[in-house]
């Protein structure tokens, strides 16, 4: 008997719709913001569209005690702190003034500055003239600080100058490379930190643009939130040859320390600028710009994250390579870590000289929304946003 010419018609439709379907479930997903082409950067900056408070319970000053003196105030077990030398006071100044004005004066959370030299009575009385908060000078033990005993000197002087060749920035300066290696893996085993849980990391020369009405450090403890970031760049790959294939190694040797949930997409991405995958050995280089970051320090004094630093550190790339913090916590987070619990804090204005994280909200002044970077057009193609929002995701 021979169907009828509408349901061959709707038998048809359905195929097409299932085909459809099929190729959408199976196609590669798309960059957020972006076109085909070489990448040049998120076409399409969703900071662009309006930004709220993050949704939820949110501890406000009005609601709790937060008195600098308090003994019973609602303050969590947190601190701003800040990696900073003297001479760089007059830098410093104008942030922890920007920090205060937006966030702090309200919560009143403790500064915390170190410094791998005694700080002056200058600094000291300059910067707690600006803090109602309660504010703790320390220096870093030499046992920190220093270069490894395995470290050979002789191959590090070669190495840097083959690393200087190549233009790269501080490759000669052993007190980068000791910056980079205690902001790695050392900060947190200061005796300071033994009773703070989260931080707040502060840099001279940056810009806070929003007011911030609710307790950040309240807001990651209640969701158990791991990682808070505001600006995802890609980094110079000649800084880290050996960093992923170090990494790998460690994975090799160490299979369970991998999440089930973990970020490998994003940290492994070839699409987005190839070029950087190849010559980082596998790594897209992608990373979370660390000179802002809101963090719970028990990741990092777990078991999977400090077994990884102490097997970066042996290997040595922190002095004979410029294996620098912010990947290698952006790989340590990006492997370890739930990352439904790394958290893009894109209601906080932020500025990192050339870089901006600036949403559109009345409760920021001084950026302009969307805008992502000052300077150059190239500086376009640096922001790796379009990537981890693929992989990840943007909460």
């Amino acid at each position: 008997m021979a169907v009828a010419r509408p349901i061959r018609m709707l038998a048809a439709a359905c195929i097409l719709i299932v085909i459809f379907l099929v190729f959408q479930m199976n196609k590669e997903p798309s960059y957020v913001g972006t076109e085909s082409g070489p990448y040049e950067g998120m076409k399409y900056d969703p900071l662009k569209e309006p930004t709220g408070e993050p949704e939820g319970y949110l501890w406000r000053a009005e609601d709790h005690d937060y008195a600098p003196d308090s003994a019973n105030s609602a303050r969590t077990k947190a601190a701003i702190i800040s990696l900073v030398r003297n001479e760089e006071l007059n830098e410093l100044i104008p942030t922890i003034r920007d920090l205060e004005r937006t966030w702090n004066h309200k919560f009143n959370y403790p500064w915390i500055f170190f410094n791998d030299k005694p700080f002056t009575e200058e600094f000291k009385k300059r910067t707690q003239a600006e803090i109602k908060a309660k504010c703790i000078y320390e220096q870093i033990p030499t046992e920190h600080w220093g270069v490894p005993d395995w470290i050979d000197m002789d191959l590090f002087r070669e190495s840097t100058q083959l690393l200087k060749e190549k233009g790269l920035q501080y490759a000669d300066m052993i007190s980068y490379h000791q910056m980079c290696r205690w902001n790695s893996g050392m900060f947190y085993k200061h005796p300071a930190l033994e009773n703070y849980r989260y931080y707040w990391r502060v840099e001279p020369k940056v810009q806070f643009f929003c007011d911030v009405d609710y307790d950040v450090f309240r807001y990651v403890e209640d969701r158990n939130i791991t990682y808070g970031f505001t600006i995802n760049l890609f980094d110079a790959p000649e800084s880290i040859p050996n960093l992923w294939p170090t990494t790998q190694e460690f994975l090799a040797a160490n299979p369970s320390y991998l999440s089930n949930n973990n970020m490998m997409g994003w940290l492994t991405d070839d699409k987005l600028r190839p070029e950087h995958t190849h010559d980082a050995n596998g790594y897209s280089t992608c990373h979370f710009w660390s000179n802002f970051e809101i963090g719970d320090m028990d990741f990092f004094r777990g078991d999977q994250y400090s077994a990884y630093f102490d097997y970066l550190d042996r290997a040595g790339g922190f002095f004979y390579e410029r294996w620098g913090d912010a990947p290698v916590h952006s790989i340590g987070v990006g492997l370890f870590a739930d990352s439904a619990k790394v958290h893009w804090f894109r209601d906080i204005g932020y500025r990192h000289i050339p870089y901006f994280n600036c949403p559109n909200s009345p409760k920021c002044s001084g950026c302009t929304p969307g805008k992502f970077f000052a300077g150059e057009s190239w500086l376009a193609k640096e922001d790796c946003r379009p990537s981890y929002f693929k992989h990840v995701g943007t909460h």
